[in-house]
């Protein structure tokens, strides 16, 4: 697991990390043993293709959802968000997040609904938990939350036929003023890219927003990472940069009434260079800085945008 890691760090300049050593604000994360996967009652029928380890491939083209659809779409999107309001409520000191996963697992199968991560593309747990220096797709396993980290959930169900989809990063007891300010950051910047989505804008003005909102926090945003229409699939049409860095978008990409996907931008207190661990899920920093991360899924009206996930 960590020889590619150790190889890493032996090709790259960190001086940062040794930094975030030396001053001890915060534990370093690495990954640790992951239990078994959960299990589903009968009468849960998981998703056919996660199950069989079939890609899932979305059509090419965006999908506008009819009234009926976007009903439906509503009623998961709600399912998400209470959920994840639930494990707000459930996290703290000495959990750990395989204990916070098989939490949130019983809690969807509870409502009759399925936790889409788990299986998809093989991931191995219902819930992603990324840990300060992990940026997204954590793995749940056995490590203890700690004094001081920070975490981010990302939740996402399957629920009458559409997915719904939302994270959050949450603090654990005693953070320091850093870390405060970088989840307080990352908040407020989700809501600043949100407010600027109406009929007619293009998709790279959500970048535009997040770049010039991030930088009066004098933070950075990982580029690695984008939001993504969502519907009847997981992932969908179209993609949703939140930089403009190396970005090329067909002028043709507009919103349009009837358009649901998430934003979000997931934003580092200083390195925005990230690689994947031998698990193909785990990114991490480079230089082991945290990030944090919040999540909504919207909708675009004939007036504006609707937050589904709020």
């Amino acid at each position: 697991m960590f020889r590619k890691f150790e190889e890493m760090i032996d090709s790259i300049t960190l001086s940062d990390r040794s930094l975030h050593a030396e001053q001890k604000r915060y534990d370093i994360v690495y990954p640790e043993d992951v239990s078994p996967p959960n299990v589903f009652p009968d009468e849960i029928i998981p998703v056919p293709m996660y199950y069989e380890g079939i890609l899932e491939i979305p059509p090419a083209e965006i999908h506008l959802k009819t009234i009926k659809e976007i009903e439906l779409l509503k009623s998961s999107c709600f399912l998400a968000k209470k959920i994840l309001n639930a494990a707000k409520n459930f996290i703290r000191e000495g959990l750990t997040t395989d204990e916070l996963d098989k939490y949130i697992h019983n809690l969807v199968i509870q409502n009759k609904a399925y936790p889409s991560p788990f299986r998809f593309n093989g991931f191995p747990k219902s819930i992603c938990t990324s840990v300060n220096n992990v940026v997204c797709h954590g793995i749940p396993d056995k490590r203890i939350l700690k004094n001081g980290d920070i975490i981010t959930v990302d939740i996402t169900v399957f629920y009458n036929g559409f997915h719904g989809d939302c994270a959050a990063t949450f603090l654990i007891g005693d953070v320091d003023e850093q870390g405060k300010q970088l989840v307080s950051a990352a908040e407020n910047i989700l809501y600043k890219a949100i407010s600027v989505c109406k009929p007619g804008e293009h998709i790279l003005e959500i970048a535009n927003c997040i770049e010039k909102e991030t930088s009066k926090y004098n933070f950075c945003i990982i580029p690695s990472v984008f939001g993504h229409g969502i519907g009847r699939y997981f992932h969908e049409e179209p993609l949703i940069p939140h930089t403009t860095l190396g970005i090329e978008v067909g002028e043709d990409c507009i919103m349009k009434p009837g358009m649901a996907f998430t934003i979000e931008p997931a934003i580092g207190e200083s390195s925005q260079h990230t690689f994947i661990l031998d698990d193909q899920w785990t990114l991490i920093t480079e230089d082991d800085s945290r990030t944090a991360q919040f999540e909504h899924t919207i909708l675009i009206t004939d007036t504006g945008v609707e937050i589904l996930t709020k």
